[in-house]
């Protein structure tokens, strides 16, 4: 798989995940088959640019980490993004992140 394909189908899963919920690069490197490729999915997101339909701001590190925040416009942008979808952020991290967390595996398995 290229790059390129391997970006869209990222996007594609990301677009999915819904408004107030999180999954992290690793969880949608493993429902991709690729799990350990979730740096690949970090560089897919921070490839996305300013495509406002793809809500990189909802993917974060496996502890619930705003690892790519230094790719937001801003110092806090992707903090206030969640923040205004109700997930509750400190010192960086998700609060309550295993009862936000989207996992695609379970999600989107019957689609």
């Amino acid at each position: 798989m290229s790059n390129n394909g391997f970006f869209e189908k990222v996007y594609q899963i990301t677009k999915k995940i819904p408004y107030g919920k999180v999954t992290s690069y690793g969880a949608i490197a493993k429902y991709l088959g690729t799990p350990r490729s979730a740096r690949m999915v970090g560089w897919a997101l921070n490839n996305s640019g300013l495509d406002e339909s793809i809500p990189a701001h909802r993917v974060v590190n496996r502890k619930g980490i705003l690892t790519g925040k230094h790719h937001f416009d801003g110092t806090n942008l992707m903090q206030q993004l969640l923040e205004n979808e109700g997930i509750k952020v400190d010192n960086n991290q998700i609060l309550n992140f295993e009862n936000i967390f989207w996992d695609p595996i379970i999600e989107l398995n019957g689609q």
